[in-house]
């Protein structure tokens, strides 16, 4: 190879690091090395908001959590997750759930310009409203979204690339891959099959109900357990300690 050429290629190489080492950098700055980071003021917000997370938690760090967004005890956010509580306030995840690969949690504007609530945008769960919730115990597999306002309901699976936009979903519900949910409120116990879309409250209704012989009735027991012990492995693995939980607040 000629001096001229091994010279280009070193330059290049030397580019690519220095841009690459630039552009962590700023990202580091915005959100800290662990993708955690408060809500920008704006229009509808006066105040940056910061998650409130508890301590075992485990939050990967190539996972996005941003803004007005409550994370309760042994949930699991793995990589490539965004949960963004910046638009749509607030979005809270109950305890032993998790956020798999590439799932987004994401809801429409719940404050107009004069800070005053859409009313529209919020879901109501034990005389509380909510952008987004997510219950206890609650999967919501690989690419999933969940895009406010909605809300899903304990001990339910949210199959891989499902959604769920403007709808209730209940408890002990299983959605399976692929299925579009859209404004309804799915019953207790109920399943959607694989595919399936839902934008009728009739439809809905007569969704067929788990029995004992569904072939995923346990399904989300044990993806809960499993990811409960992946967020505990992996904060020993950081030399976290899993104690009392810590807040967030505005600023």
């Amino acid at each position: 190879m000629k001096s001229s050429n091994i010279i280009k290629i070193s330059v290049l190489i030397t580019l690519i690091i220095l841009l690459t080492a630039g552009c962590v950098e700023r990202v580091d700055n915005l959100y800290g090395s662990s993708g955690l980071g408060a809500s920008p003021v704006t229009s509808w917000s006066e105040q940056k908001i910061t998650p409130q997370i508890d301590s075992t938690a485990y939050i990967h760090p190539q996972a996005s959590v941003i803004g007005a967004v409550s994370i309760g005890k042994n949930v699991m956010v793995s990589p490539q997750a965004s949960v963004r509580g910046d638009e749509g306030m607030p979005i809270y995840i109950g305890d032993n759930s998790n956020v798999q690969d590439g799932v987004v949690i994401h809801a429409l504007e719940t404050a107009d310009e004069e800070h005053n609530p859409v009313e529209k945008n919020l879901v109501e769960v034990g005389g509380k409203k909510y952008a987004v919730y997510i219950g206890n115990r609650v999967s919501l597999a690989h690419q999933s979204q969940v895009h406010g306002p909605a809300s899903i309901g304990d001990d339910t699976f949210v199959g891989m690339q499902a959604f769920v936009f403007k709808s209730k979903v209940g408890n002990n519900v299983v959605l399976e891959p692929g299925v579009r949910i859209v404004g309804v409120t799915i019953p207790d116990g109920r399943y959607v099959p694989l595919g399936m879309i839902v934008s009728n409250q009739s439809v809905a209704d007569n969704l067929p109900v788990i029995t004992e012989d569904y072939v995923f009735v346990n399904l989300n027991k044990g993806v809960v357990y499993v990811n409960t012990n992946l967020a505990a492995g992996y904060n020993s693995m950081s030399g976290k300690a899993a104690v009392s939980s810590s807040a967030g607040h505005g600023e």
